[in-house]
This record gives structure tokens, sequence and C-alpha cells, in this order.
């Protein structure tokens, strides 16, 4: 079934008001462009759920989208905070952002056990820190095994996951290498799911190569093919991290003016990831694009 369709299609079918979403990827494959297209079209009330949110969901918050963020740590990457997150938190705000914190684990564990079909998932940990007392959703439950008290979190069941990949194919089944973030268990874990690839492959490609398939097309609703649709984030294989963006974005994001400027300029201003490309520095995309440095294939024979 050829589930391709466009980036507006898409976010128009699969996410609505109040929805909780997951937008994946670590460090790299975060996809900006499916951001970028929920602020053009005014969604809001929406749980935001990321183990690292950063600009993109920095973003969806300066424009209004986000009720409640769920998370385990956030901030600009190796740069600074997260301002329009520091405004709407601050106990000053009229219109506060609700906040709820975890651990990388102990988020990662509420994917896992949705997308295992458990009610909760025990983890070791919890003991040194300030994030139980503070979340109630933490809670305990005595091992049958052993009579430690181990700490629980509840399984978590997104509205909607959005990832990025390198290839896929028109049904929907998807490809990483490189950094691996939570995909497959925020896939596994949603209610629907959206791909958005960098390539769109024939299936024999993905069949020939299948441990590298993270997401199987039989969860996806919807396949986009967007390349470059995550900077300035990058794609292992495809393009580099624009790090001047991330350090130019302090002095952006820090003043709302400024924040809205560019909201207006590089979503609002454009229809879609091709307009917002065109509006990058000329010659930018030619210097981050990656070298290639194949990896060896293997041979699946039989």
């Amino acid at each position: 079934m050829d589930k391709r369709c466009s980036m507006k299609e898409a976010i128009a079918a699969s996410v609505h008001d109040g929805d909780a979403i997951v937008i994946d990827g670590f460090t790299h494959l975060i996809c900006f462009a499916a951001g970028h297209e929920l602020i053009r079209q005014g969604r809001r009330n929406l749980t935001a759920i990321r183990l690292t949110p950063d600009l993109v969901y920095d973003q969806l918050i300066e424009a209004g989208c986000v009720k409640r963020l769920v998370f385990s740590w956030a901030g600009n990457p190796g740069v600074g905070s997260l301002h329009a997150l520091r405004r709407r938190s601050e106990a000053g705000c009229a219109e506060r952002l609700e906040l709820e914190e975890y651990s990388h684990f102990g988020l990662l564990s509420r994917l896992q056990a949705a997308a295992a079909g458990l009610p909760f998932w025990p983890l070791d940990n919890y003991y040194g820190g300030d994030i139980a007392r503070v979340n109630a959703n933490i809670r305990t439950v005595r091992c049958p095994y052993t009579e430690r008290e181990l700490a629980t979190v509840p399984a978590l069941h997104p509205d909607v996951t959005i990832l990025h990949c390198q290839r896929a194919d028109p049904e929907g089944n998807a490809q990483v290498w490189g950094l691996l973030g939570s995909q497959k268990e925020a896939a596994f874990a949603a209610k629907r799911v959206v791909v958005v690839a960098e390539e769109i492959v024939p299936t024999e490609v993905i069949r020939a190569d299948p441990n590298r398939t993270v997401v199987p097309g039989i969860l996806v609703s919807h396949v986009v093919h967007e390349p470059w649709g995550c900077h300035p984030s990058f794609v292992q294989g495809f393009h580099d991290r624009d790090n001047d963006f991330y350090v130019k974005w302090e002095d952006i994001s820090r003043q709302p003016k400024t924040y809205q400027d560019y909201l207006e300029a590089f979503v609002h201003g454009v229809k879609d990831r091709r307009g917002y490309l065109e509006r990058l520095e000329a010659g930018l995309l030619d210097r981050l694009r990656a070298k290639p440095r194949p990896c060896a294939g293997v041979d699946y024979g039989y």
C-alpha cells in the first residue's frame, strides 16, 4: 500500500488539537519540517513528548502550540537555554506550561511499557534525586521475587509519533543508521505514526538490508518524502549539523520580538519546507552535505 503524501497532508490527517505527540530523533533525525508544519496549521493544546526537547519543541512552545511538556532534559545542545520554555515555565508567566519531568530512562521506560502492551515499567532508579517527589506518576512496587522496592512509571501512548529516517519505502518500512533515539519504542507505543524520509526507495532495497529497519510499515499511517527536513539537525550520511545556527539561536530566541521575527520569516512566511530551504544562506546546503563514507555490505545469502 502506497502511503506517500505531503507533509501538509500528513499533519492535517494525523495531528489534532489536544493530541499527545512525539517528534523523535536523538541529536540527528530531528524533524523540524514536521514541527514547522504543526505551527503553520495552528495546532493547539498539544502534549509534547520528547526525551530531549530542543529547538523544535521550543519553537512549538513559542508559537502557542503546546500546553504540556513531558520530557527528561531540555536545552539548546552545547549552547544554552530554551528561552520560550523558560518564559512559559517561570512563576510570573500568565499561561504557564505544564511540565512533567523524568530521567531519560524513566521516560523511555514509559514508551517501552506501551510498546510492549504493559501497564507500567519497573526501574531500579530515582533514589538519589527529587524527581519522584514532584512527579506523582512515579510510584513504587514491591518485587515479588526479591522483596525490593522498585520505582515504576506508567505506559505512555502518544496519539502520534513522527520520526525522520534515512530511507523508507512507500509502505512506510523505515530504516535508520547512526545514532538511535527512541524511534522504535515511540512508534510501537503510538496510535498513529508518520514516517518522514530523506529517500523513498523500492521495498526490495529495504528487504535486502533488513536489520536497519527500525519501524515496520504495518505501524505507519503516512509516508512523507522530505529531504533536508531535519535542518538544522543532521542526518547521518546525508548532511551535517548546522552548528552555526544553534549558536546564533541563543540570541534569536532570547527576546520574544526576534523570536517572532524568525517564525514569521521561516515558518509562517513560507508555504512548505522547500520555501524554508530557499531562505537559507546561499551555499549553506552544499557546505553541510555529507561526504561519502559507505559501509561495507553484508551477505545475507541462503
